[in-house]
C-alpha cells in the first residue's frame, strides 16, 4: 500500500483514511466515537510532526465523515494540544 492516497488531485494520509474507513464500517451507528478518534491520534502522532498532508488528512476525514459529540470534542481539543508543542 502506498503511503499516500490521492483524491481530486490531493495527496491524503492512507494509514490515516483506512483508520477513518474501519471506525464507520460495519459496527455501530457509522460514527467515529471516542475510542475510535484517540485511535486516529495515535496514528497522527506516530511520526512524532503534525505534516501538511496529515493536516489536510484530518481535515478530510472531519469533514467527510460523521463523528459523534465526544469524539468530536475531544479529538479536536487534544490535536490542537499536541500541534501547539510542534
Amino acid at each position: 500500500m502506498s503511503y499516500y492516497k490521492e483524491i481530486d488531485g490531493k495527496k491524503y494520509d492512507a494509514g490515516l483514511l483506512e483508520a477513518a474507513e474501519k471506525a464507520i464500517e460495519g459496527r455501530g451507528d457509522g460514527r467515529i466515537g471516542l475510542e475510535d478518534a484517540k485511535a486516529l491520534l495515535v496514528k497522527v502522532k506516530d511520526g512524532g510532526s503534525y505534516t501538511d498532508v496529515e493536516k489536510d488528512t484530518v481535515a478530510y476525514i472531519r469533514e467527510k465523515m460523521t463523528w459523534t459529540d465526544d469524539a468530536d470534542e475531544w479529538f479536536r481539543t487534544e490535536i490542537r494540544k499536541w500541534a501547539a508543542e510542534k
